[in-house]
C-alpha cells in the first residue's frame, strides 16, 4: 500500500526570469543596498546585480500590479489584484512582511505611494469609484478614504513639499487633494486655454506648489496650484508612462522608447533613445524609469530591464529579459545539459542557462509557438506552432532544419522517441502524426481514434508505444511507428514509460481532488528516481506529490508564486530543478529540488514565509491512520449557531410593522404591570459545546456562562450575580490575567465581545463589527492589554484587539476548519497560536494583518486545547486522541499519551500542568510532561457531603479546568461545576441539564420545588429555596417503564413520610442497556404526591413525586406528548395532549382511558382545566383555540364573552381575547411559546422564540399591550411557571438548557427600581402635544445646494440653449466703414468718477442674519464674553461685541446646521460645526463636520461622515478630545470621533425618529444623553461600542414619554430634559425621578448648564407676561427660577438658543435675533437682527447713501446701514412683502406685496403716501422711472401696470403692457424713461414703450436704447451669465454696476458670480463667491459701486460684499 502522506522533499524558488512591464508602470527601483526591486506574477523580486542573486517576497496570493518604495528605500509596498486584494509592506533585506493592509479595496490596488516621512501610504483601488485610501501603514489603520474619480487613476503622489497634500491623475483628469481630519478633499486641475483636456499618465511634485505631469500626447504639463501654467511640447513622441524625481532632477520614459533627463526646473539635460542602442529594437516602449546618481534603470513593455550608466549612455546593459505579450506555453529541457527552452506567443524561442541564470540564445519565428521538444541527442529542437506547422532548429546555432505544415490547427504537444528515431506531433485536430527523424522528417504514421484534441503524450522506453491524453479526458495507446490503436490492454501491462507527463492514468490518480471531475491541471512531470511528481494547474499552484499516487485526493505540498495558470512544468535532465512557466505572467520560474535527506538538515532554515502555507495542505483523502473523529468533537464541529432572526434585526422588523401598529394604538393600550422580576439563580453551565470557560476571580468567586448571561457565583453563600449585557448565547469566556475582568463572546449576525468587571458587572468595552455568526474563542495577552478573538464565519477570522480602545489591531482569515482555541504568547504579545480541526497554526502580527504558518507534524490531528509553556517557544497542545503534543517553535518535538479520548482542557501552572479529558480524569503533570504526578477521577463515591446536587454519571467528560485557591475547578459536559480539593474530595457546586432542549416544567402545588424534564432523557427535581440544588434525578426509559434506581438525597426535609429517603442504590442501572427517551412535559398532582411525565415516544408515566418510582405508564400514541395536566381538586382525571392532534383523558384512580378529544387540525401546544374539572381549554400549533368537556372529550363551542367568565384553574394558553395583547407587532417572525398566570391573577408572564421573558398586566386585552421585558435566555424560552405563592417565576430555555429562577417584586417595593427590564418597544402616541416649530424642525428636508432646483416656476428654453437670430449687421449688409451713428452705451453711467474702473473681486464684509428658526443651541460666547459666535447659511460668524466687526469661517460647502464650542481650557476657541450633505459616500458632497479655531479661522480637522442628509447636533466631551455627532439619516446615527486624528471611535443607530440634541455630560468622556421625538436615551461609550438605555418612566405615576427637545445636567448623575409640553423631566441615571411641570408654557427648546456654578438656563416658547418669560435662570436642582422678559415686542417669544457668560445671558430667538440679557438688571440688548422668515424677495439700495432696504415674506421691511453695521429701522406691514424700490431722489419707497397690493412710503416720516391693489397675485417687481414721473408695477398676472405719480396719491392706473407670455421677473427703465425692458418666466425678454404699453419688436431699435439700470437675467448682452449646469436650476437675479463694466448674478445654487458686462458669449469667464444657501433671490450694487448686497431665499440672510476695484 503506497504511502499516503505528502512527500518529504520540497522545492525552493531559486530564480525568476522576467519582469512585469505590461499594464504596470513605475514598478522598478533601486533600494538603499543598490539592489533592484520589481515584481513578476505574484512574486516581489529583489535582484542583486553585482552578485547576480535574487531574493523573493511570497506574501501575495495573486498578481502584483503596483509597487512603491519607502523614502528610506528599504521597505517596499506592493499591491495585488483579486476579489479581496491587500497591500503588503515588506523589508527588501529580509523579504519578510512588516505589515498587511486589507479590507478596504476591491478588484485590485492600482497605485501606491509613501509620503515624505514614510509614515503614511496612499493606495488607489480598481473598483468603480477608484477609491483613494490613506493608511497609517504600521498600524494597518485607514486614516481617510474617498472616491477617487469616475474613471481610471494612473498615478498618485504625495506633495513632498507641503504636508497633507496629494496629487492624482488619470483618464482625462488631474486632481489635487488635501487631507484634513478624515477627509480627503479634491480640487480638479483647471486645464484652461493653456493645454488640451487629456489623459495624464504620470506625475511628480516639485517645490512651490509646482507639479509636473506626463500626458498621453507626449507633452509635459506644468501645474502651479491647481492651474495649468505651461506645457513642455513634444517632450516625448507619444505617451509618457513614467516619471521619477531624484536629487538631480527628473527622468521621464515614454512609449517612444526614449528616456529623458531634466534638471530641477525641468530644463532638458539629455535624451537616451533605447531603440538606437545595440539591444534596442523598433517598438520598444518604456514603462518605468528610476534615476539614482549616475545609474538609470529602465523597464520596458516587453519584460526587459536595462541599466544605463549616464556617461556611457549608448551602451545600456540588458540585465533581465523575459517573454512578452500573449501566452507562454512551450517548454522543453535539454537531455544532457542544464538548459531550458521556452517558446511563446511573442514568436520568440529562448534558451536559458539554469546554472548562470541567464538567457543564452533567442530566435524569432514567424508564428506563435505552442510547444517544444529536444531530440534525445540534444541536437534538434522541434517547435509546434499555433498555425498547425512545426519547425525543427539546430540547437547549436538556431538554424532551421525543416518546416512542415500538415495540419490546419495548433500543435499542442510534440515528443521525440527515446531512441531518437521518431517525432510524434499532436495537434488540435484530434490526431498524432509520426515523423521519421532520419528521413528528414518524413511522415511515417498517423494515430487516429481520439475524439478530441491531443493534450499530452508519452513514449515507452522501448519506443514501441505512445500513450496520449485528450481534451475530453480519455487516455489512448498506439503502436509505433504505424500509429495503430492498441485496444487489447493486456499487452500494455509490461510497458515501461520513458517519461510521464500525462495527467490521466492510474499512477497519477492522486493528483485529482477526490470529488471533482474538473480538468484544471495543465501539466505533470514525474521524477522516477525520487518517486515524486510535480503538477501545475490553473490556480497558479505548483504541487509536489508522491509517485505513483493511486488514490484520488493524495496529500501534497503546494507552492505559490505564479499568479494565474501555469501552462507547463518539467524536471531538468538531472532532476536538480523544476522549471515552471506561467501563461499570462510570461514568466519562467526555476525551483531547486531539495530531496528528503537534505530537507532534514534544512529544518533550522526558517521556511519561506507565505500567507498561504507552502507546507503540506490538507487534502480531503480519508487518512487511514487518523483516529476516528470523536463523537463529541464531531458534534461540536457541526454546530452552526445560525438564527432565523437575530436580535439586531428587530428594529427594522418593527419599523416594517409600524403601520399595523399605528392602527391598533388608537385604542387604549394596557399599562405595564406594576410588579417586576429580577434574575435570582440559574441552574446551568454551558459545557456541552464550550471549553475552558470557567475561572476563579480575584475574590475567589467563580465566573462562567450559561445562556446569554455571565454568571459570578459565590460558593460560600451559594448566590449568583449576573452580567446581562449580551442578548444571545455566550459561546466563550476568557479571564484577564489580573482575574478581575472577563471577556465573553456571543452569537449574532454582527456578534459582539463584552469585557466586563466581575465586581461591578459593568461593561468596560464592547467590541463588534468584525465577527459574523458568532465568536468561538478568546484569549487575553499576558499584560492584559490585548485580546484575540476567533469568529464562526467560514474563514474563522482571527482579530487582535486593543480592547480598552476598542480598536482592531490586526485581522486575518484563520482557517477553513473550525478553530477551537486561540492563545497569545505570554512572552511576545505579537505572536499567537490557533488550534482546531486537523491543524495547529503559529501566527505573528504584521501591521493590520497576521501571518500564519502551520505546525510541522507528521500526521495532522485535531487539537482541542493548547497552552504556552515556560519559555516563549514551548507550546503544549492536547489532541482528540488523548495525546499531548510538545512543540518548539513550529516543530513537533514529541507526544505524550495523557488520556483515553480527547484532551478537552489544560491549564499551565508555575511548575507543571493540569489536564482534563473525555475520560473524566483530572491529571496533574510536571513541567515537561515527563511524569503524571496525580490523577483525580470524578466519581460519585468521592462526592463531598456539601455538594449542591448529584452527579449524573461517573467520569463525565471534562470540558474546563481552572486552578486557584487550593482547588481545581472542573466543568463537565453534563453541565456540572465541581470543585476538587487537592486531597481528593469533590464538591458539586452548580448543575443544569445536559445537551438537548428542556421543555417540561412544573412547580409543586405547595412546596418550593419544581420538576423539569428534558431531551437529555432525565427527569429532575430542583429545590427552589435558598439551598438551590438538584434533589433527585432519574433517567427516562423508552416504552414500558421499569423501575429505575435513583438518587434521593435531602428530600426528607420536605417529605416526612418517606422512609426510603436516604436509600442509595448501586449505580449499576445507569449503565444498563435499555434505550432511554427524552420528555417534553410534566405536571404535579394537586396534592403534590404524584408527578406525571410525558415522553417523546408517545408514552407517559406517573411516578411517585418523592422517590420517582413508577406508579403507572401508558403508551397509546406514536408522537411526542406535548402537555399533560391533572384536573383540579382531587386530581381525578389526567389530560394528556400529544402531537398527533388528540387529547386523551385518563381516570387516574382506575388507570383507564375514559375519553379522547378529537377535532384539532394541528399538534396540541397548551392545555388548561377550569376550576370545576369539567372543561378543557386547548391551543394548537395552528393558533386555534378549542374547548372540550371532560371526561368524554366532547367538543364545545363557547362564545368569547363567556370564555372570560369561566374560572380557569391555571392559564398557560397563549390564545384568546384575554391575552390578545401578548402577541408582538412582529408576530410573523416570533412565536409566543408559553405563558403562565400568577396565582393572584394579576400578572401574566410569557416566553417567546427570541428568548424574551415579558410581564403583562392581566387580562391583556387589546393588541400590542405594554410590558416589561427581560433578556437572559438566549434562544427560545420553552416554559414559564409561577411558584405556588407567586414569589418566584421559573423559566426554562430550549436551546440553552438553563433553568432560571426569577424573584418576583410585587408592586409595593418601589426602591427596587433599578430594574433590568426594558420597557415596551412601542412608545405612546400622545407625545405631549403639538408645536409648529417642533414640527417644522422635525420635518424639514435639507436639500444640498448641488441638487437644488428652480425657485420660480419657469417654462421655456433656457437662454444659453436658444438659437440666436442673426442681427442685421451680422448678415453682412453693413458697409465696411460704418457711417452710421456709433452704438449708444448699453447703460447710463452716471454718478461714477471720471475714470471707470472695473471690479476685480468681492470680499464678504457683513452678514445680517442668524439661523434660529430650525436650529438650536447655536449661539455661544467666546473669549470671556468679548465675542459671540453663531452661524447662518454656510458661514460661521464671529462678532466682536466692542467693535461690531464680523469675521467669517467660510470653509463649509453647504449649510451649517449645528455649532458647539469646546469648553476645555486646553482647546480655547475651538468650534465644531456640522453641515448638510447628501449621501454618506465620503465624497465631497458628503456631510461633514469642521473643527476650527474661531480666532484664526484655521481648520483643525474635517470629519466626513456617513450621516446622510446632514449633521444635526455636535457636542465636545469633558476633556475636549472627543466629539459627538448626530445625523439626519433615517437611522439618526450617533458617532463619536477623536477629532484631532479624524478617527471614528464608535457609531451606532440612534433612534428610528428624529434626534434633536445629543450632549456629553460635562464631567465625562463616556456618558452622553440624546433626546428627540418621543425619546430620551442614556448612552455609555465602552471601548468602541455605544450602549444605551431608554429612559424608564414607570417610576412616576402616569408619566408618559413626550417629545424631548433639550438637555442639561446636574451633579450626582442628574439629567434634565425639556419637553414639548413645557415640562422639564429630571432623571437620576436613566430613571425618571420627578417632573418640573410647566417650566415654560410652551416647548422648552434649549437648556444650558453653566460649568462654573452649575446654574441652568432654559429657553422656551411663551407669551411674555408679568411673572413669566421665555428665558429662565434656575438653581442646580431646577427647583427655583427667575424669569426674564425679552423686550422684542413679539406676541410670543420663542427662544432657540441660550448661553451664559459672566453676568450675562446670550439668547438666540426663532425670529433671528440675538439678544444679550443682563442677569442683574434684566436689561436686553439686541446684538443681531435678521428676517425671521424668508425668502427675502425685495432689495432696494439707496441712490446716494450706503444704506439699503429689504422686504421679506415675514411681513417686514427693514432698513440696514452698512457703515454702522446694523439695522436702523423696521416696519411691520402685516402682509408678506415681495419687492421694494427707492425713488431716484431717495425720498420715496415703493413696496409690492404678495397679495397684489402696493404701498408708497415717504422715507423721512415713514408715513404712507399712497396704496393701491389692482391685482390679486404677487407683485414681482416695482420701479420708479428715472424722471420720477411713472411707477411701473409688474405682477405674476403676466402684466405691468403704469401709474402717473404726478397726479397725486390716488394712484390711478394709466396703462399696462399686454401679451406678456409669463410672469414678470425683473424690469428696467431706459435712461430717458420712455422704454421699459421686462424679463419673464418664459426665458423671454420684452421691451415696451412707456407709458403707452406698446411692444417694441425691432431688434435694431432695441439695440440703440440706453438703460438706466440693468437687472435682467435675459437678453443677448448677458447670455454668458448662464452656466452649463443650469439644467435644473436658474440664474435668478442680476445687477449691472453703475460703471457699466461688471454684472453680478445670483442663482439657485446659492452662488454669487461676477462677470464683465456685457457678456454676449456663452459660458463667460467669471469669479464665484460662496456662502449663501440655495436660492439667491436678489442682488444689487450700492451707490458708487462700493458694495454688493445679496439676499438669500433659504437662508433669510443679507450678505454685504465689498467691491475691490482694479487699480488705475
Amino acid at each position: 500500500m503506497a504511502d499516503r502522506t505528502a512527500p518529504n522533499c520540497h522545492l525552493r524558488l531559486e530564480w525568476v526570469y522576467g519582469y512585469r512591464g505590461h499594464q504596470c508602470r513605475n514598478n522598478l527601483y533601486y533600494t538603499a543596498a543598490k539592489e533592484i526591486v520589481y515584481f513578476v506574477a505574484g512574486v516581489g523580486v529583489v535582484y542583486n546585480t553585482r552578485e547576480h542573486k535574487q531574493k523573493f517576497y511570497l506574501g501575495h496570493n495573486d498578481d502584483i500590479i503596483s509597487l512603491a518604495l519607502h523614502p528610506e528605500r528599504v521597505l517596499v509596498a506592493t499591491g495585488q489584484v483579486g476579489k479581496e486584494p491587500y497591500i503588503c509592506v515588506w523589508d527588501s533585506y529580509t523579504v519578510q512582511t512588516v505589515s498587511i493592509l486589507k479590507d478596504v479595496h476591491t478588484h485590485g490596488i492600482a497605485c501606491l505611494a509613501f509620503d515624505l516621512e514614510g509614515q503614511c501610504l496612499v493606495s488607489v483601488g480598481l473598483d468603480s469609484k477608484n477609491t483613494i485610501c490613506v493608511w497609517d501603514w504600521r498600524r494597518g489603520k485607514v486614516l481617510a478614504a474617498a472616491p477617487g474619480h469616475t474613471d481610471r487613476i494612473f498615478d498618485i503622489s504625495w506633495d513632498l513639499y507641503q504636508p497633507s497634500k496629494l496629487v492624482s491623475c488619470g483618464v482625462k483628469h488631474i486632481k489635487f487633494w488635501s487631507l484634513c481630519g478624515n477627509a480627503l478633499t479634491p480640487k480638479r486641475g483647471v486645464f484652461g486655454k493653456t493645454g488640451d483636456l487629456q489623459t495624464i499618465l504620470c506625475l511628480a511634485c516639485a517645490k512651490d506648489e509646482v507639479t509636473y505631469s506626463g500626458a498621453l500626447n507626449g507633452d509635459i504639463y506644468v501645474w502651479k496650484g491647481i492651474n495649468l501654467m505651461r506645457t513642455v511640447q513634444g517632450a516625448h513622441g507619444s505617451g509618457i508612462f513614467s516619471m521619477n524625481a531624484c536629487e538631480e532632477g527628473f527622468a521621464t520614459g515614454g512609449r517612444d522608447g526614449c528616456v529623458r533627463l531634466w534638471d530641477l526646473n525641468f530644463k532638458p539635460i539629455t535624451v537616451i533613445d533605447l531603440r538606437e542602442t545595440d539591444q534596442g529594437y523598433k517598438g520598444l516602449s518604456v514603462r518605468s524609469v528610476c534615476w539614482r546618481g549616475d545609474h538609470i534603470l529602465v523597464g520596458t513593455q516587453d519584460s526587459e530591464i536595462f541599466e544605463v550608466v549616464v556617461h556611457d549612455r549608448n551602451k545600456p546593459f540588458l540585465i533581465m529579459q523575459g517573454h512578452c505579450e500573449g501566452e507562454l506555453w512551450a517548454l522543453a529541457v535539454h537531455p544532457t545539459k542544464p538548459l531550458a527552452m521556452t517558446g511563446s506567443d511573442d514568436r520568440s524561442v529562448r534558451i536559458w542557462s539554469l546554472i548562470d541564470h541567464a538567457l543564452i540564445a533567442r530566435c524569432n519565428m514567424e508564428e506563435p509557438i505552442r510547444c517544444a521538444a529536444v531530440s534525445t541527442d540534444g541536437i534538434h529542437l522541434a517547435l509546434g506552432m499555433k498555425d498547425g506547422s512545426f519547425t525543427v532548429l539546430r540547437v547549436r546555432d538556431m538554424t532551421e532544419v525543416v518546416h512542415i505544415k500538415d495540419r490546419k490547427e495548433a500543435i499542442h504537444e510534440l515528443k521525440y522517441s527515446p531512441d531518437g528515431a521518431h517525432l510524434a506531433v499532436g495537434s488540435n485536430d484530434n490526431s498524432v502524426d509520426i515523423y521519421g527523424v532520419v528521413q528528414r522528417y518524413k511522415k511515417v504514421g498517423e494515430c487516429i481514434g481520439s475524439n478530441s484534441f491531443i493534450t499530452h503524450m508519452d513514449w515507452s522506453t522501448d519506443s514501441k508505444y505512445l500513450q496520449t491524453n485528450n481534451g475530453s479526458g480519455r487516455r489512448l495507446f498506439f503502436r509505433m511507428p504505424s500509429g495503430k490503436e492498441v485496444t487489447n490492454r493486456e499487452e500494455l501491462k509490461l510497458v515501461q514509460w520513458a517519461t510521464w507527463t500525462c495527467v490521466l492514468g492510474p499512477e497519477v490518480n492522486g493528483i485529482w481532488p477526490k470529488y471533482s471531475d474538473i480538468n484544471d491541471i495543465n501539466s505533470v512531470d514525474a521524477n522516477f528516481n525520487n518517486q515524486v511528481l510535480v503538477t501545475a494547474d490553473d490556480y497558479g499552484l505548483v504541487k509536489l506529490l508522491r509517485y505513483p499516487c493511486v488514490k484520488k485526493g493524495a496529500k501534497f505540498k503546494k507552492y505559490l508564486g505564479h499568479s494565474a495558470h501555469i501552462t507547463n512544468v518539467r524536471w531538468s535532465h538531472d532532476y536538480q530543478w523544476v522549471i515552471t512557466i506561467g501563461g499570462a505572467d510570461h514568466s519562467v520560474f526555476q525551483w531547486k529540488f531539495v530531496p528528503e535527506r537534505k530537507s532534514k538538515e534544512a529544518l533550522h532554515i526558517a521556511p519561506q514565509e507565505t500567507l498561504a502555507d507552502s507546507n503540506s495542505e490538507e487534502s480531503d483523502s480519508d487518512q487511514s491512520d487518523v483516529p476516528e473523529m470523536d463523537s463529541e468533537i464531531e458534534q461540536e464541529t457541526q454546530l452552526t449557531y445560525r438564527r432565523q432572526v437575530y436580535k439586531e434585526d428587530l428594529p427594522q422588523l418593527k419599523e416594517q410593522c409600524k403601520e399595523k401598529h399605528r392602527a391598533a394604538v388608537m385604542k387604549k393600550r394596557e399599562k405595564t404591570p406594576g410588579s417586576g422580576v429580577k434574575l435570582h439563580f440559574i441552574h446551568g453551565y454551558r459545557g456541552y459545546d464550550c471549553r475552558s470557560n470557567l475561572f476563579y476571580t480575584q475574590t475567589g468567586e467563580i465566573v462562567y456562562h450559561a445562556a446569554a448571561v455571565g454568571v459570578v457565583y459565590n460558593r460560600q453563600q451559594n448566590t449568583q450575580r449576573f452580567y446581562m449585557g449580551h442578548d444571545d448565547d455566550i459561546l466563550c469566556l476568557a479571564i484577564h490575567p489580573l482575574k478581575d475582568y472577563v471577556a465573553t463572546g456571543q452569537v449574532g449576525r454582527d456578534s459582539s465581545i463584552h469585557i466586563w468587571d466581575t465586581e461591578t458587572l459593568k461593561p468596560m468595552s464592547v467590541l463588534k463589527g468584525f465577527h459574523q455568526l458568532g465568536v468561538c474563542t478568546l484569549d487575553f495577552s499576558a499584560d492584559g492589554k490585548r485580546l484575540v478573538s476567533v469568529g464562526l464565519d467560514e474563514n474563522h477570522t482571527i482579530v487582535l484587539w486593543d480592547w480598552r480602545k476598542g480598536e482592531k489591531l490586526s485581522a486575518m482569515r484563520g482557517s477553513k476548519d473550525k478553530i477551537f482555541i486561540v492563545k497569545i504568547n505570554p512572552y511576545l504579545p505579537d505572536k499567537l497560536i490557533t488550534a482546531g480541526v486537523k491543524h495547529m497554526k503559529f501566527w505573528h502580527k504584521a501591521g493590520g494583518g497576521l501571518i500564519g504558518r502551520k505546525g510541522n507534524m507528521g500526521k495532522t490531528e485535531t487539537m482541542m486545547c493548547a497552552v504556552y509553556g515556560w519559555s516563549e517557544e514551548m507550546v503544549f497542545s492536547g489532541t482528540c486522541s488523548g495525546d499531548i503534543c510538545i512543540w518548539r517553535d513550529m516543530f513537533l518535538m514529541k507526544t505524550v499519551k495523557a488520556h483515553d479520548g480527547p484532551v478537552f482542557s489544560m491549564h499551565a501552572l508555575e511548575k507543571g500542568f493540569v489536564t482534563g479529558g473525555k475520560d473524566g480524569i483530572v491529571a496533574l503533570w510536571d513541567d515537561t510532561f515527563e511524569r503524571c504526578l496525580k490523577t483525580y477521577a470524578i466519581k460519585r463515591s468521592v462526592l463531598a457531603p456539601g455538594s449542591k446536587g448529584l452527579l449524573l454519571e461517573d467520569n463525565p467528560s471534562i470540558r474546563a479546568i481552572s486552578l486557584g485557591h487550593g482547588h481545581i475547578l472542573v466543568g463537565t459536559k453534563n453541565g456540572e461545576i465541581l470543585e476538587v480539593d487537592k486531597s481528593g474530595p469533590i464538591t458539586l457546586l452548580v448543575q443544569g441539564h445536559m445537551e438537548g432542549e428542556v421543555w417540561g416544567l412544573a412547580t409543586h402545588p405547595h412546596l418550593p420545588l419544581c420538576a423539569t424534564v428534558s431531551d437529555d432523557k432525565t427527569l429532575r427535581i430542583w429545590d427552589l429555596s435558598p439551598s438551590h440544588c438538584m434533589l433527585a434525578v432519574r433517567k427516562l426509559r423508552k416504552g414500558e417503564s421499569v423501575l429505575q434506581h435513583k438518587y434521593v438525597s435531602r428530600f426528607s426535609v420536605f417529605v416526612q413520610e418517606s422512609v426510603r429517603a436516604d436509600v442509595h442504590y448501586s449505580p449499576a442501572a445507569l449503565t444498563s442497556t435499555f434505550l432511554f427517551t427524552g420528555g417534553r412535559c410534566c405536571c404535579f398532582s394537586p396534592d403534590g404526591k404524584a408527578l406525571a411525565v410525558g415522553l417523546n415516544d408517545g408514552s407517559f408515566l406517573i411516578v411517585n413525586a418523592d422517590t420517582l418510582e413508577d406508579l403507572v405508564s401508558f403508551h397509546h400514541r406514536k408522537d411526542i406528548i406535548t402537555d399533560i395536566r391533572f384536573s383540579p381538586g382531587a386530581g381525578k382525571y389526567l389530560a394528556v395532549a400529544s402531537a398527533d392532534t388528540f387529547v386523551d383523558i385518563y381516570n387516574v384512580m382506575s388507570s383507564k382511558r375514559v375519553g379522547v378529544c378529537k377535532g384539532c387540525l394541528n399538534y396540541i401546544s397548551h392545555l388548561d382545566w377550569d376550576k370545576r374539572g369539567k372543561l378543557l381549554q386547548v391551543n394548537t400549533g395552528a393558533k386555534e383555540q378549542f374547548f372540550f368537556e371532560a371526561p368524554r372529550g366532547k367538543r364545545q363551542t363557547i362564545p368569547t364573552t363567556e370564555v372570560e367568565k369561566i374560572d380557569w384553574t391555571t392559564w398557560t394558553c397563549v390564545l384568546g381575547t384575554s391575552v390578545e395583547g401578548i402577541w408582538p407587532v412582529i408576530s410573523e417572525v416570533t412565536e409566543v411559546t408559553c405563558a403562565c398566570l400568577s396565582t393572584d391573577r394579576k400578572v401574566l408572564a410569557t416566553g417567546d422564540d427570541l428568548g424574551y421573558i415579558k410581564l403583562f398586566r392581566y387580562p391583556v386585552k387589546g393588541k400590542y399591550a405594554k410590558f416589561k421585558r427581560y433578556v437572559a435566555h438566549s434562544a427560545h424560552v420553552t416554559n414559564v411557571r409561577w411558584t405556588h405563592d407567586d414569589s418566584l417565576l421559573v423559566t426554562v430555555g430550549g436551546g440553552d438548557t438553563c433553568l432560571m429562577i426569577w424573584a418576583h417584586e410585587p408592586e409595593g417595593r418601589r426602591e427596587f427600581k433599578q430594574c433590568d427590564s426594558e420597557e415596551s418597544d412601542i412608545e405612546s402616541e400622545d407625545d405631549g402635544g403639538y408645536d409648529s416649530d417642533v414640527m417644522r424642525e422635525n420635518e424639514i428636508n435639507y436639500t444640498i445646494k448641488a441638487l437644488s432646483t428652480n425657485m420660480r416656476p419657469m417654462t421655456g428654453v433656457k437662454p444659453h440653449l436658444q438659437l440666436k437670430e442673426p442681427s442685421v449687421d451680422e448678415r453682412g449688409s453693413r458697409p465696411p466703414v460704418s457711417r452710421a451713428l456709433p452704438q449708444p452705451e448699453k447703460l447710463q453711467t452716471n454718478n461714477v468718477g471720471k475714470k471707470k474702473r472695473p471690479i476685480e473681486d468681492l470680499v464678504l464684509d457683513l452678514v445680517f442674519g442668524y439661523r434660529g428658526n430650525d436650529c438650536r443651541n447655536n449661539v455661544h460666547y467666546l473669549n470671556e464674553g468679548a465675542d459671540i459666535i453663531y452661524h447662518t447659511a454656510s458661514i460661521g460668524i464671529v462678532l466682536n461685541l466692542t467693535t461690531s466687526c464680523q469675521s467669517f469661517y467660510v470653509e463649509h460647502s453647504d449649510d451649517i446646521l449645528c455649532l458647539t464650542i469646546n469648553q476645555h481650557p486646553k482647546f480655547p476657541n475651538v468650534v465644531a460645526t456640522g453641515q448638510v450633505g447628501d449621501t454618506g459616500d465620503m465624497s465631497a458632497t458628503s456631510p461633514s463636520i469642521h473643527v476650527w479655531d474661531a480666532m484664526t479661522k484655521q481648520t483643525l480637522s474635517v470629519l466626513r461622515c456617513f450621516h446622510a442628509g446632514g449633521v444635526c447636533s455636535v457636542s465636545f466631551s469633558a476633556t475636549g478630545k472627543l466629539l459627538l455627532s448626530v445625523g439626519l439619516d433615517p437611522e439618526h446615527t450617533i458617532t463619536i470621533w477623536k477629532w484631532q486624528e479624524g478617527a471614528k471611535v464608535a457609531s451606532r443607530i440612534g433612534h428610528t425618529q428624529r434626534i434633536f440634541v445629543a450632549e456629553f455630560r460635562p464631567d465625562s468622556d463616556t456618558h452622553f444623553v440624546s433626546v428627540g421625538i418621543k425619546h430620551v436615551r442614556f448612552w455609555t461609550l465602552a471601548g468602541r461600542a455605544l450602549l444605551s438605555k431608554k429612559g424608564v418612566l414607570s417610576s412616576i405615576e402616569d408619566a408618559r414619554m413626550q417629545t424631548m427637545l433639550s438637555v442639561a445636567f446636574g451633579a450626582n448623575n442628574l439629567t434634565f430634559t425639556g419637553t414639548i409640553s413645557g415640562d422639564v423631566c429630571v432623571w437620576k441615571e436613566h430613571i425618571l425621578v420627578r417632573i418640573v411641570a410647566k417650566a415654560h408654557t410652551g416647548p422648552v427648546f434649549t437648556m444650558y448648564t453653566t460649568l462654573r456654578d452649575g446654574l441652568i438656563v432654559t429657553g422656551g416658547k411663551e407669551r411674555p407676561s408679568k411673572e413669566g418669560g421665555a428665558l429662565k435662570l434656575w438653581d442646580q436642582e431646577l427647583k427655583r427660577c427667575r424669569a426674564f422678559r425679552l423686550e422684542t415686542g413679539q406676541i410670543i417669544d420663542c427662544v432657540r438658543s441660550v448661553c451664559r457668560g459672566k453676568g450675562k445671558i446670550l439668547v438666540g430667538t426663532r425670529n433671528a435675533e440675538i439678544i444679550e440679557v443682563g442677569e442683574k438688571n434684566a436689561a436686553c440688548n439686541i446684538l443681531v437682527n435678521g428676517h425671521m422668515d424668508g425668502p427675502i424677495w425685495g432689495l432696494g439700495t439707496h441712490p446716494s447713501r450706503d444704506v439699503f432696504l429689504s422686504a421679506a415674506e415675514d411681513g417686514t421691511v427693514r432698513l440696514w446701514d452698512i457703515p454702522e453695521k446694523k439695522m436702523l429701522n423696521k416696519v411691520n406691514l402685516g402682509h408678506a412683502a415681495h419687492t421694494i424700490s427707492y425713488s431716484p431722489e431717495g425720498d420715496m419707497v415703493a413696496i409690492g406685496m404678495k397679495n397684489g397690493e402696493f404701498i408708497i412710503l415717504l422715507v423721512a416720516s415713514l408715513k404712507i403716501w399712497g396704496k393701491k391693489r389692482d391685482r390679486r397675485s404677487p407683485i414681482q417687481d416695482i420701479r420708479f422711472s428715472p424722471n420720477s414721473r411713472y411707477l411701473a408695477v409688474g405682477s405674476a398676472e403676466n402684466a405691468v401696470d403704469f401709474y402717473d405719480l404726478t397726479i397725486g396719491p390716488q394712484l390711478n392706473r394709466i396703462n399696462s403692457c399686454r401679451d406678456i407670455p409669463s410672469f414678470v421677473m425683473q424690469m428696467d427703465f431706459s435712461a430717458d424713461s420712455s422704454y421699459i425692458q421686462i424679463s419673464t418666466g418664459a426665458y423671454k425678454r420684452l421691451v415696451y414703450e412707456v407709458p403707452s404699453g406698446k411692444q417694441v419688436t425691432e431688434q435694431t431699435h432695441i439695440d440703440r436704447i440706453t438703460w438706466a439700470t440693468w437687472t435682467s437675467v435675459l437678453g443677448d448682452e448677458v447670455v454668458g451669465i448662464w452656466s452649463r449646469n443650469t439644467d435644473k436650476a436658474d440664474v435668478t437675479c442680476a445687477c449691472v454696476s453703475h460703471s457699466g463694466l461688471n454684472i453680478v448674478t445670483g442663482d439657485d445654487f446659492g452662488m454669487v458670480k461676477l462677470f464683465d458686462f456685457p457678456c454676449p458669449d456663452k459660458f463667460a469667464k467669471h469669479k464665484r463667491f460662496l456662502g449663501h444657501s440655495a436660492h439667491l433671490t436678489n442682488i444689487r450694487f450700492t451707490n458708487g459701486d462700493h458694495f454688493v448686497v445679496s439676499a438669500g431665499g433659504d437662508d433669510r440672510s443679507l450678505f454685504v460684499w465689498r467691491c475691490v476695484h482694479a487699480p488705475h
